[in-house]
């Protein structure tokens, strides 16, 4: 009995030493040991952060200043990293999107607490959905805060957790630095994606600042009181303690899945025997680590007609005689191989149904679920493959070094491109009941473009005309939400666009029901001397929906919207605005030459186009 009482007490001790010792770690006593705390030191939490985003080599965080957020801005500007500050929070996080696109690095935002982050949502999700690279920094309440009801303190990573690869909220000074290292190597690896931080307002403002909110005015009295105020104060001293060390701030290794041997050669031979191959293109084929351009000369290497989508418009230039714009349906039927780099049987393939059952399918997607999306259904791939698209192409061109697909294939989808595309045209020559013809605005702006031009995509009915109107000149020259259908995109995609490539022509193609989202960026574009030109469709309507809703439903509501002066908002924020109706029609040219010598001094311009009813895009998908 004395052995068993022994025992349960040595038992006991042990439950209780170990209960102690993890208590100790948890309130950062045993860290404290070993690590000084620095209560002299001005530095702050935001300087930990600029140090690892330099490191990286971060050149742009886009904003709206809050006072959560304030220090990480002010030590992002001493190191060279420029503060570009938007006029909705949305607008910043669709910047650094396409930052992330057009750079090949990650594209950082950074909002202030509560609502600064709500209003980001519908971005980060865009980001999620178009596998963009996007490092989102967030305030928050201070950590002994967070739950007891101060200043816009909502529970912000459950909000974020579905949208982003990787969460985590700040609770030490010491953290933020590996914390962002980890985020922008997960942000990149894989199929990239949005990646989230909160930064907790303690954890940015210097020691001196941050205990005088710890000081406890009237501290209860007695036993209570002293346990009280040295929890305060050990907290306070593990919040900083070790902040300051030197801590390695260099980027981690990216991992990107990639085919292997076996794949690829299984892939060479298929694509060998075909007489009929397709490629389908899609926005994951322009991710780093490969150049576009080898992805471009690997293309025509292989001679394989190409369907271009997403971020890949323009992979082949404007008149490639392998670029297929037209007909899609068709060639799709015909075809007895067809190759899915980066593309997705989602709505936009009618959920595989396009497919021949006949055709030997071979599918390259980073992402497993978007790799087989609807395979147990209407499709099935003779091979699929996790990996890269880009690299794959490279790797199956020199596989194939030699071979080409039969020119008359190629030649015979040219030709009903070639068809189609006259028919098309025929129908910009067309008088529209009232203001100017849609497609003839298009095919005008097309043609008088510069040849660096970067397109931006933000509407419905107009901008699906111009999809098949306007041709991107090269690589990385079109810029469109991708799946999720965004509207609102413009601003910020805009804005990202022209800062990473300066010398380019940024053109933004409007709806005018979209342009009400992010119209206050002219104001933007203004301030932050980042002279973009947008025309706007504007037939006072959302007509995408409009189409469909009248017919089925017999009533136009909600459908209307009026011909506003967009031009004269324009003006208001600093920009030029044009007013373009029927009675111009003539000079139009002159009139996009205007705007364009304009935007070439510097200044923002609206052209606010009237635009008339066309059926070119009878029965496009709305829902």
């Amino acid at each position: 009995m004395e052995s068993c009482g022994a025992t349960v007490l040595g038992c006991s001790a042990s439950i209780v030493l170990g209960g102690l010792v993890f208590a100790a770690y948890k309130l950062g006593l045993l860290y404290q040991l070993f690590h000084k705390t620095e209560t002299k030191s001005p530095r702050h939490g935001g300087e930990s952060v600029a140090e690892v985003l330099r490191a990286h080599g971060i050149k742009y965080v886009f904003t709206l200043v809050g006072g959560h957020i304030s220090p990480i801005l002010v030590a992002c500007e001493k190191v060279g990293i420029r503060i570009v500050d938007t006029r909705h929070e949305a607008t910043a996080v669709f910047a650094a999107d396409a930052v992330a696109r057009l750079s090949g690095t990650v594209g950082v935002a950074a909002v202030t607490a509560g609502p600064g982050l709500t209003n980001t949502v519908t971005a980060v999700k865009n980001a999620q959905m178009a596998e963009s690279p996007l490092l989102l920094l967030g305030g928050a309440a201070g950590t002994l805060l967070q739950g007891r009801g101060a200043l816009q303190d909502i529970d912000q990573m459950s909000l974020f957790k579905p949208l982003c690869k990787f969460c985590a909220s700040i609770r030490t000074v010491r953290e933020i630095v590996p914390t962002i290292r980890k985020a922008l190597a997960i942000a990149q690896s894989g199929t990239p994606g949005p990646v989230f931080i909160e930064f907790p307002i303690d954890t940015l403002y210097p020691y001196h600042l941050v205990s005088k909110e710890f000081a406890v005015k009237n501290p209860p009295k007695g036993l209570m009181g002293k346990v009280v105020a040295w929890y305060l104060n050990n907290h306070l001293m593990n919040l900083f303690a070790g902040a300051w060390e030197n801590r390695d701030v260099s980027p981690l290794p990216v991992q990107i899945p990639q085919a292997n041997d076996d794949q690829v050669q299984k892939c060479i031979e298929l694509v060998s025997r075909a007489k009929k191959p397709v490629i389908l293109l899609g926005s994951q084929a322009t991710l780093p680590p490969t150049p576009v351009d080898d992805i471009r000369k690997a293309l025509e290497d292989l001679g394989i007609p190409c369907f271009l989508g997403g971020m890949s418009r323009g992979m082949l230039g404007r008149d490639s005689p392998i670029h297929i714009r037209q007909n899609r349906r068709d060639a799709l039927k015909e075809a007895d191989l067809v190759l899915l780099a980066g593309t997705v049987c989602d709505f936009r393939l009618s959920y595989g149904r396009v497919l021949n059952r006949r055709s030997k399918i071979i599918a390259v997607n980073r992402d497993k679920t978007q790799l087989l999306k609807n395979s147990d259904m209407f499709w099935k791939p003779t091979i699929a493959i996790q990996g890269d698209a880009g690299s794959f192409l490279v790797r199956l061109s020199k596989g194939l070094k030699g071979h080409r697909c039969p020119e008359e294939w190629p030649q015979s989808l040219k030709a009903g491109d070639m068809t189609k595309e006259n028919a098309n045209r025929a129908k910009a020559d067309d008088k529209t009941e009232r203001h100017l013809n849609p497609l003839k605005v298009l095919h005008q702006v097309d043609e008088l473009m510069a040849e660096d031009s970067i397109i931006v995509a933000d509407g419905g009915d107009f901008v699906g005309s111009a999809a098949y109107i306007m041709r991107p000149r090269g690589p990385m020259r079109w810029l469109d939400p991708g799946a999720f259908g965004t509207l609102g995109v413009g601003g910020g995609f805009a804005l990202g666009a022209k800062l990473c490539r300066p010398e380019s022509e940024v053109w933004i193609v409007y709806g005018d029901g979209s342009l009400g989202y992010s119209v206050a960026e002219i104001d933007t574009f203004t301030r932050h001397k980042t002279p973009v030109i947008a025309v706007v469709g504007n037939d006072a309507c959302w007509s995408q929906i409009s189409r469909e809703q009248v017919p089925i439903l017999g009533s136009n509501v909600a459908c209307g919207l009026a011909f506003t002066d967009y031009h004269i908002v324009a003006d208001g924020y600093g920009g030029k605005g044009y007013l373009v109706g029927r009675e111009d029609e003539d000079r139009l040219s002159d009139i996009i030459r205007q705007a364009q010598k304009e935007t070439q001094e510097g200044k923002a311009t609206l052209l606010n186009v009237l635009i008339g009813k066309t059926n070119f895009r009878e029965g496009s998908i709305s829902v």
